[in-house]
């Protein structure tokens, strides 16, 4: 059997990206970019595709793309600017990229870095689709300047691009990108809680009858922490919560050492792979991000049934509807609030749980996302073959 039948017959059976090569590309990442790269792969591999995945060394290590039977290429493409460091990565990723027929970079930073590479002066144009998960840091200076003009160049250089939420798709649009599609990231549903409330709740140290607290994320200015503290002011009284954060990140020492000074009844747990049994064994779920789009921590406690807490910002309002309480952003007062309220209301708790759970039946699943991607992949590549 010739090749081009091959593909023809793997394209008829349900294969629609046989004999492709696609490159998927990621900046430094410990949370959602790298596990929505890591749920697709599968989907893609099964369209038929080889797929190529380049990043930190240290995504490897975390998500294990090569378990999901990728080749895994590391190119050190930094969270925040180092111009030195994306020349190397340019380079880098240029020789990783021989042979892949479509890149699809995950965030701004991958998105600029890739776009670089693809230009190669005499070579075929290769189609690049970025995914915007996350808004610009507020603020202004330099910095903030040579990252806007990064992103329009990015997002106009780019084939596709998918937005994880409505207010990342708009701002693309005012950018100039020529395609922009709102494409929802889907949370991996969390496994089964394997440790009972009342064992995670006694490991950290809450005695029965006070209300526990959680939060998970990463320890970065963009989640709001220092709100979190602020609000945790409240709740130094007997009787207040114990608030347990799940995450660990360059902010860990500044919180801690806050925490230790203001004796705040608040605990810093560093990373866990427990997140299932912390939200089984919590009272409240609580979000202070100053942006989201599609939070994962907020899918997974709506589909845990756990209430939630989170600030009005970004994608969450249309994410949540009124599953959750809304909060404005970086105001503690509010946040202070709003956590007392549900903790001091078991019917209106139950309430956000019935509702959250509700609302959870409304997102696409992981396997939905995934189909958008590979959709994408097959309009911008063709039929395999030229099959029709």
């Amino acid at each position: 059997m010739t090749r081009d039948r091959a593909v023809e017959e793997q394209a008829a059976a349900g294969r629609p990206l046989a004999g492709r090569r696609v490159a998927e590309v990621l900046a430094t990442s410990t949370g959602g970019v790298g596990t929505h790269v890591r749920a697709v792969l599968p989907a893609v591999r099964a369209a038929g595709a080889g797929v190529l995945v380049c990043g930190a060394a240290a995504t490897e290590e975390l998500f294990g793309f090569r378990r999901a039977g990728a080749e895994f290429v590391p190119v050190g493409i930094s969270a925040g600017l180092a111009p030195a460091a994306d020349a190397r990565a340019v380079l880098q990723l240029r020789r990783a990229l021989a042979g892949a027929d479509l890149v699809h970079a995950h965030g701004l930073r991958a998105g600029l870095v890739a776009a670089a590479a693809l230009r190669v002066p005499g070579a075929a144009r290769r189609p690049l689709v970025v995914t915007l998960h996350n808004a610009l840091p507020e603020g202004g200076g330099l910095k903030r300047r040579v990252l806007a003009a990064a992103e329009r160049a990015t997002v106009r250089g780019a084939d596709v691009v998918l937005a994880a939420s409505d207010d990342l798709a708009d701002n693309a649009r005012r950018l100039g990108a020529p395609d922009v599609r709102t494409a929802p990231v889907s949370a991996p549903a969390l496994p089964p809680a394997t440790v009972s409330r009342e064992e995670v709740r006694a490991g950290l140290g809450v005695p029965a009858g006070r209300p526990l607290v959680v939060a998970v994320g990463r320890l970065h200015p963009q989640k709001g922490y220092d709100v979190l503290l602020d609000a945790a002011r409240a709740w130094r009284h007997d009787g207040g919560p114990l608030v347990a954060v799940a995450g660990d990140g360059p902010l860990q020492q500044e919180l801690q050492d806050r925490i230790t000074a203001e004796r705040l009844p608040v605990v810093l747990l560093g990373r866990r792979d427990d997140v299932a049994d912390l939200l089984a064994a919590a009272d409240l779920c609580v979000l202070p991000s100053r942006w989201e789009a599609r939070s994962l921590t907020a899918q997974e406690a709506l589909r845990a049934g756990t209430p939630l807490v989170a600030t009005r910002t970004g994608g969450l309002p249309g994410l949540l509807g009124d599953a959750a309480e809304l909060v404005p952003v970086g105001d503690a007062a509010a946040l202070a609030a709003a956590v007392a309220g549900v903790l001091g209301d078991p019917a209106r708790a139950r309430a956000l749980t019935e509702a959250g759970r509700r609302q959870a039946e409304t997102w696409p699943d992981e396997a939905a996302t995934a189909r958008t991607v590979v959709a994408v992949y097959r309009e911008l590549l063709g039929p395999p073959g030229g099959v029709p």
